[in-house]
C-alpha cells in the first residue's frame, strides 16, 4: 500500500503487529464511499486506543487523492492506497455491481440520484479524467491481526453492501458509536 506521501508500505505492516479494521472503499468520488468515511470519521480515537485496535481505510488510486479525500470527509484515522488493486484481487473483491435488492447502507444518506449527481460534479471539478480508481470495483472489510490472524472479511456485492460500523467495531472489541443525528433522549 502507499501512504498520503507515496512511501510504500507492506500490507502486512497494518496488522501484523496490532489488530487492525481494514475496510477497502470502491473508489474517492463514490458518494457511498465518501459516506461511509464520513461514518468512520466519527469513532474517536480513544475507542480504538482503549481497544488496541488500528482503523484504516484502502482506497485504489493515487496517492494525491489520500489527503483531498480526508479533508473531505473529516476522516482522521489512517488512510492507504492500493494504485494497482493487487490486494483487492487477492481478496477476491468483486467488480461490477452484483444483485441489490435488499442490501442497503445505514451509513448512506443520500438517494441514487442525488449521489450519484454529487459524485459526478466532485468528478468535473477535480482533474480532468482522474476518476480515483476503477469505478466497478468493489469494497469489503476485514478485522486483521495481530500476525496472521483473520477475524472477519466481508466482501461487498454492490455499492451500498457495507457492513454496519458498528458490528465492525463490535466485533473488533471496539466500543460502538451512535450514528444517529437525532437528539438523545434521556429518561430521569
Amino acid at each position: 500500500v502507499v501512504d498520503a506521501d507515496g512511501r510504500s508500505i507492506p500490507f502486512k505492516a497494518l496488522y501484523g503487529e496490532q489488530k487492525a479494521i481494514v475496510v477497502f472503499v470502491r473508489n474517492f468520488l463514490c458518494y457511498t464511499c465518501k459516506e461511509y468515511v464520513e461514518d468512520l470519521a466519527k469513532v474517536p480515537k480513544t475507542f480504538l486506543q482503549e481497544a488496541n485496535v488500528r482503523l484504516i481505510v484502502i482506497g485504489q488510486s493515487s496517492y494525491h487523492h489520500i489527503k483531498p479525500f480526508c479533508s473531505l470527509t473529516g476522516y482522521t484515522h489512517e488512510m492507504y492506497v492500493d494504485p494497482q488493486r493487487e490486494i483487492y484481487k487477492t481478496l477476491g473483491m468483486k467488480r461490477g455491481e452484483g444483485n441489490n435488492a435488499s442490501v442497503r447502507s445505514p451509513h448512506v444518506k443520500s438517494n441514487t440520484l442525488l449521489g450519484s449527481i454529487r459524485s459526478m460534479w466532485r468528478a468535473m471539478t477535480g482533474p480532468a479524467f482522474d476518476f480515483q480508481g476503477d469505478p466497478a470495483q468493489q469494497g469489503g472489510a476485514l478485522i486483521l491481526g495481530p500476525g496472521n490472524e483473520v477475524h472477519f472479511l466481508h466482501l461487498d456485492k454492490n455499492r451500498l453492501d457495507h457492513v454496519p460500523i458498528n458490528t465492525v467495531l463490535q466485533l473488533a472489541g471496539v466500543q460502538t458509536v451512535n450514528f444517529t443525528n437525532k437528539p438523545q433522549i434521556i429518561d430521569i
